[in-house]
């Protein structure tokens, strides 16, 4: 018997950081037909909400050092003001979502990273999804709003990469479902010209990806993500596709698939 399918959309920061963007994101996502789920960060939002707290934002290459004040902040803006917030516009728009950090039901445990170099603090990396769990809340016909929090099963929440939290929730929900995941940021897809908005990679096997990576194409920030997006396929997820938000709609292919 086929799987139903399953979307699980994950939105950058500048999306929430700007209400027209975010308000017309969510009346994209509400429109998505069957069963989703909505991943969130909300690292710009926290660092100026810290800022104003006098709280200073410590990153090393990207990756926000998380100590004791830091995780405070996070769980206030991420699993408070913007989860909850994302949650009520929904409601707004007939999306019956419910907002979820791992800790909720159990849903996504992490270890505590380990130190090495760097000791990024109160920092998680996933160990396992609870996905049946996860299935029992979207059987009941709620839409999981997950924000970027884990847990380390001992009473210690953790600051988790919500692009890992993507891929591993879809990883653990492919086995139930059909599963798609959309990473919706500002370009239009994965770019072969940084400078050139328009040179959209509209596909990526693992063929076309070692080769980008020989040539130098995928660099800096997108390496994490594309390791993400093969990490999850090789673990079961059907696709993956990269864009801006008007991916969601049936009109616009001109963003960047991913297969195995």
């Amino acid at each position: 018997m086929a799987k139903e399918k399953l979307s699980v959309v994950k939105i950058g920061g500048n999306i929430i950081e700007d209400e027209a963007s975010l308000n017309a994101f969510l009346k994209l996502f509400s429109n998505i037909k069957g069963k989703k789920i909505l991943v969130h960060g909300g690292g710009k939002r926290a660092t100026r909400i810290a800022s104003k707290l006098g709280i200073e934002s410590q990153m090393v290459n990207g990756r926000r050092i998380t100590d004791a004040d830091t995780l405070e902040i996070i769980t206030m803006v991420y699993g408070g003001l913007v989860n909850k917030n994302v949650v009520a516009k929904l409601q707004g728009l007939n999306t019956n979502a419910i907002g979820l950090t791992g800790a909720d039901a159990n849903s996504i445990i992490s270890d505590k990273r380990p130190v090495k170099e760097i000791d990024f603090g109160f920092v998680g990396d996933v160990k396992k999804v609870a996905y049946k769990s996860v299935a029992k809340l979207i059987q009941a016909g709620f839409t999981p709003v997950f924000c970027a929090i884990t847990h380390d099963g001992n009473g210690q929440l953790l600051n988790t990469n919500a692009d890992t939290i993507t891929s591993q929730v879809a990883v653990g929900m492919s086995s139930l479902y059909e599963t798609t995941i959309y990473y919706c940021f500002e370009l239009n897809g994965v770019l072969r010209d940084i400078n050139n908005k328009e040179s959209v990679i509209k596909h990526i096997d693992a063929n076309i990806y070692k080769d980008l990576l020989d040539k130098g194409i995928i660099a800096d920030g997108m390496l994490p993500k594309l390791e993400n997006c093969f990490d999850a396929l090789n673990g079961g997820v059907s696709r993956i596709n990269m864009g801006n938000i008007s991916m969601l709609t049936k009109e616009n292919d001109n963003f960047t698939k991913i297969t195995l």
